[in-house]
């Protein structure tokens, strides 16, 4: 983490100092937690976090201090986002645990798409609103289209996979999402 901290900060020098700290904190407690639970899981999920810091930096290193190119490819983002959560409710693709059908189980690997869905989905939703947001703010239907598609089959298809604090989650970033655009 602080490695990676060191990396955001040459890369994007503007970008809150504070959120990777905070980020990093919680992993080790959560790490911590695992552990004593069971030692071989917290190695696995200290593998991962390393698997996902590296992303993190190479995706600062792609994207270059122009993160704005993202916005291209919004659409491309919210379509992402509805077919990494329609892939745990595929017949042979999808695993249910505990009632839910959450997690993609494809040889050893095993992983939820939802998590990479919520990136997706905030991705879309900050590209859309700043695209659209003097028209939005006139507050005609019409305009809402898009982002009322994309949020409304992801709910659908959190009630089916029956998802609810996922379900929750996307709905609080929609709403707080709309209100900063429009507001």
């Amino acid at each position: 983490y602080l490695a990676a901290h060191l990396f955001a900060r040459l890369t994007v020098p503007y970008a809150d100092p504070y959120l990777l700290p905070m980020a990093g904190l919680l992993t080790g407690i959560g790490l911590t937690e695992i552990y004593r639970l069971n030692p071989t899981d917290a190695f696995r999920q200290g593998l991962w976090i390393v698997v996902a810091l590296s992303a993190f930096a190479l995706t600062l290193f792609l994207l270059q201090r122009d993160y704005h190119r993202l916005e291209s490819y919004k659409y491309l983002f919210g379509l992402g986002a509805i077919v990494l959560l329609i892939l745990p409710a595929l017949p042979g693709l999808g695993t249910s645990v505990n009632g839910a059908r959450l997690w993609v189980h494809v040889g050893s690997l095993q992983f939820q798409p939802g998590e990479l869905a919520k990136i997706f989905l905030i991705v879309f939703l900050a590209g859309y609103l700043r695209e659209k947001r003097e028209v939005l703010a006139q507050g005609r239907i019409k305009d809402y289209g898009p982002l009322l598609f994309i949020w409304g089959a992801a709910m659908l298809v959190l009630v089916e996979t029956k998802d609810l604090g996922s379900a929750l989650l996307f709905f609080g970033i929609f709403l707080a999402m709309v209100y900063m655009a429009t507001g």
